[in-house]
């Protein structure tokens, strides 16, 4: 299924990690210290380091076996058979009566014992 990645060194991978930090600090830091500036600009600042971020934190090694099980991932869920209308509209309708019925068990049993506790102590009774 899967097929092994190459790692680079963790010196490397270090570095690249710490990029990403300092990407994600002055992200944060700019945003802060620029709030002055308009909304639309700050947004299109930040969603180029978001960019950068991702770009940096991909090319590390865990960054790559992420890409590769998010690929893997979604292969997997092009395979789902998913149900049509009917048997969605059917099993919601299944769902909402045990549920109803097991919460109208639910709310006799408490009854039941609420009446049991209160001949026992003489609390509520009356």
């Amino acid at each position: 299924m899967s097929h092994q990645t190459k790692t680079h060194g963790g010196s490397m991978d270090s570095f690249k990690w710490a990029v990403v930090v300092a990407l994600i600090a002055s992200g944060v830091i700019g945003n802060h210290h620029f709030s002055d500036q308009s909304v639309l600009i700050r947004l299109l600042v930040l969603l180029f380091v978001v960019a950068a971020t991702c770009f940096v934190a991909l090319r590390t090694s865990k960054g790559q076996k992420f890409w590769q099980f998010a690929l893997e991932a979604r292969a997997e869920l092009r395979k789902v058979v998913w149900p049509n209308r009917q048997e969605t509209i059917q099993t919601t309708l299944m769902v909402l009566a045990i549920v109803s019925i097991v919460g109208f068990l639910l709310w006799g049993i408490d009854a039941l014992l609420l009446k049991l506790i209160a001949l026992l102590t003489g609390y509520g009774a009356h």
